[in-house]
């Protein structure tokens, strides 16, 4: 018999015996029934609820590029697909900023060490995310949600997804996604000008994840983000691969077909070979990989590095994919 059965069984014995001592009508009994049965039963379900819910890990959100936390037709749409699925789940999609104008606005112009202090402070504020919640980065967010994990060691993530995130950076951004096309393109020439210029690191988000590789060790000194979030520096910072190890799993979701970062291996920290442009090299084949600068091979040996390969362009994930990642990785 379930706590539930038993516990409804417990209180109509209950009432009964009240019913007897009391002397009271056949009428009397049945209402008194009725009503406390009614209230027990409401009481037990209220409390099967909370601790179903309490049991469910909370879920927050980073937006892509040129997005935000709650557009209808992007993240607002995720986080009901979530709520759908995972009955009882409470998923936060972060926004940076006071509004959903200036959260789109930060995605260009904000620095990300910036955005990164903001998201760790607002989690932080959040009482139903300090037992700890999973990660999804969608897009840059993808990167930035590292960033986070690395960064901001106090926070319990349990699970990172990264979702199209460029992880090794970009050498070329040939779409970008978001309605402000303007804004695309004044981005574009800015990063053609110069995109290690002191002005246009503090200026411009997407410059602080520009990796050139035929300019390696001007990205390594000048890079504002990636650089150090990937450990490139002349000192490692061990803080970065000790958080990177708290997880439980990381997932990387790449696309075969992705036509806004570039290159797509990026998504699986592939990138260009130092000593040839030409090639690629897997993960693997890194000093990122190989000299466990943020915990990758720890992860991967341990088992809690997987990959997900996507048919399709950045960000075209359907339900079957969507729910394959759900049931795996978020629940």
């Amino acid at each position: 018999m379930s706590v539930l059965s038993r516990n409804l069984l417990n209180e109509i014995s209950c009432t009964w015996c009240i019913a007897w001592i009391s002397n009271q009508s056949i009428v009397r009994y049945t209402a008194l029934i009725v009503d406390h049965l009614g209230l027990s039963l409401v009481k037990t379900i209220l409390m099967h609820q909370v601790e179903s819910s309490s049991s469910v890990v909370p879920i927050v959100l980073w937006h892509g590029m040129g997005d935000s936390c709650c557009n209808p037709f992007s993240m607002g749409s995720v986080k009901s697909l979530l709520e759908e699925k995972i009955p009882g789940v409470y998923v936060h999609s972060l926004m940076i900023g006071s509004n959903v104008v200036a959260d789109t606005e930060n995605g260009f112009f904000m620095g990300i060490e910036d955005q990164i202090n903001l998201a760790c402070d607002t989690i932080r504020n959040d009482t139903r995310l300090v037992d700890g919640f999973h990660g999804v980065g969608f897009s840059q967010g993808g990167l930035f949600m590292r960033g986070l994990v690395e960064r901001c060691g106090d926070l319990v993530v349990k699970s990172l997804v990264s979702i199209g995130g460029p992880q090794q950076g970009v050498y070329g951004l040939p779409h970008c996604l978001g309605e402000n096309h303007v804004v695309c393109d004044y981005m574009r020439r800015l990063l053609n000008y110069g995109a290690y210029t002191s002005w246009i690191q503090g200026l411009l988000v997407q410059a602080q994840y520009w990796h050139d590789p035929l300019a390696e060790q001007e990205y390594v000194e000048k890079s504002l983000f990636l650089a150090d979030i990937n450990n490139q520096g002349q000192t490692k910072k061990k803080e970065y691969s000790e958080n990177m190890k708290k997880l439980d799993k990381f997932l990387l979701v790449k696309f075969t077909k992705d036509t806004m970062v570039d290159p797509k291996e990026s998504e699986w920290f592939g990138w260009f070979d130092n000593a040839d442009v030409n090639q690629m090299r897997q993960m693997n084949e890194t000093l990122l990989y190989k000299e466990d600068w943020i915990g990758l091979r720890a992860l991967d040996e341990g088992g809690r590095l997987h990959f997900l390969e996507v048919d399709g362009d950045h960000l075209h994930l359907d339900a079957a994919t969507f729910n394959y990642i759900i049931s795996n990785y978020l629940v």
